[in-house]
């Protein structure tokens, strides 16, 4: 695998890799949010038949999703525990979704296809490159493909929203699970996509409500939110 991984996030998840598929558990925002993000993926282009790529697939919350619509989906992840636990879900649910344990660019090595869609969400936040992660998310990406990405702004109010208050205040997320300097500005994750040759068409911001556990978008990109763009011809 590149060299663009950080083990101690590999390590990090790799810890409560088995609460994946919990409601009630430590990815109990994720499961609120995930069929909204599933959504909107679909929402911007019609998933059946499309083969679609999940970059940093966690246990398969998004991957399944994306499957119930119709897509051809394969979910790859650097933390082997997460692929172990998203194939052995995806069994129980007679699901055909194929998981890899690599990373994009170890991907783009080994596969000559290129992918429809690809969804890197919740992850570019979690690497020491993110430009490059979606350089490589981009390389597998077909000439006018769409790719998703969902992070969280860099400022005092995602500061205390997403660190102080969901993980030491309302401990909706295991402490840690963030670092404020790892967060990405829009504008930055603009010139990320750009570079990579993808074009930003929309940023939606993702609002969720710690108290009632209910979550929508909005255009306030103060915090948490998604972008997507597609790939030149």
């Amino acid at each position: 695998m590149s060299s663009n991984i950080d083990q101690n996030e590999v390590n990090k998840f790799s810890n409560i890799a088995e609460k994946w598929w919990d409601p009630k558990g430590e990815f109990k925002p994720l499961h609120v949010i995930n069929p909204l993000r599933a959504k909107y993926v679909a929402s911007k282009i019609n998933l059946d038949g499309k083969l679609v790529l999940d970059v940093g697939c966690g246990g398969g919350l998004l991957s399944e999703a994306l499957d119930d619509y119709g897509a051809t989906v394969m979910g790859i992840d650097v933390t082997e525990k997460n692929i172990n636990v998203a194939k052995h879900h995806a069994e129980q649910s007679n699901k055909s979704i194929e998981y890899l344990h690599l990373d994009a660019k170890s991907l783009m090595q080994s596969k000559e296809e290129f992918f429809d869609v690809i969804c890197c969400l919740e992850v570019v936040e979690h690497v020491p490159d993110p430009s490059k992660l979606i350089k490589d998310c981009s390389n597998l990406l077909r000439p006018g493909g769409l790719m998703f990405l969902s992070t969280i702004n860099r400022n005092l109010r995602s500061f205390i929203t997403a660190i102080i208050g969901a993980e030491y205040i309302f401990n909706i997320l295991p402490k840690g699970t963030h670092e404020y300097e790892k967060f990405i500005h829009p504008s930055e994750l603009a010139s990320y996509m750009s570079k990579a040759q993808v074009r930003l068409i929309e940023n939606k911001g993702m609002f969720y409500n710690p108290i009632t556990h209910n979550a929508h978008f909005n255009n306030d990109l103060g915090v948490n939110y998604i972008s997507y763009g597609k790939k030149e011809s």
